[in-house]
């Protein structure tokens, strides 16, 4: 088992970088290698990679998510990995991700690019391509706010009901799903999260269906 861990400091804030990371379908875009991420479910995604020249496809679940604080995933089928985005406010306008991902390399090419540290500078550079997105943007192009421990979602932290339209793969008319994008080895390789467009507001479901409003609690 490979272990890669990284760290970037960004100039937003944590809110903000967290609510783009939970837009998984997304990860496309700032993801070497990932060509779809589709959000089945609040837990459920299902990831497209390319690897080594040939194309992977496996399905992963968030097995933990705090708003503003991390969220962790792990493979239930395909390629074995799994691993946690950890985030830290610096400051009102300083966030610091750290990307952790355990992932098990299989052939000869995957052995010896881990041995060599290309995995860490893939991550590396897959933290610097969303660092140049979100702070030329400013803004989240949406955000879920909602909790998940082990594997389930906390239907007692529902979100403030905002919502809008969201990039790549998104829902439309303010349900947006979390939307299109790619992740990379374990958390790349099959992101998702919405790749492109933003704007008048942020989406709180992942599926992109439509709840009745919540009766207390946020998320």
């Amino acid at each position: 088992m490979a272990t890669v861990t990284e760290s970037i400091d960004l100039a937003v804030p944590v809110t903000t970088a967290y609510n783009q990371w939970t837009q998984f379908e997304e990860f496309p875009s700032f993801m070497e290698g990932i060509r779809e991420v589709r959000q089945l479910d609040d837990v459920h995604m299902h990831w497209v990679a390319e690897v080594g020249g040939k194309f992977e496809e496996w399905d992963a679940e968030i097995t933990e998510q705090r708003p503003d604080t991390c969220v962790a995933w792990r493979s239930t089928s395909g390629k074995q990995n799994s691993g946690m985005v950890r985030f830290e406010e610096l400051g009102a306008d300083q966030t610091r991700i750290t990307v952790q991902i355990d992932h098990e390399p299989e052939g000869m090419v995957e052995s010896v690019g881990a041995a060599l540290g290309a995995d860490d500078r893939r991550v590396k550079r897959d933290l610097e391509r969303f660092r140049e997105m979100i702070e030329a943007r400013g803004t989240e192009t949406g955000a879920w706010r909602g909790q998940v421990s082990a594997g389930q979602t906390d239907t007692a932290a529902r979100d403030t009901g905002m919502s809008g339209t969201s990039g790549l793969d998104a829902g439309t008319g303010g349900t947006a799903a979390r939307g299109a994008g790619g992740l990379d080895t374990g958390m790349g390789g099959t992101g998702a999260s919405g790749a492109g467009g933003l704007d008048t507001g942020m989406t709180d479901d992942r599926s992109g269906r439509t709840d009745p409003p919540a009766v207390s609690g946020m998320d």
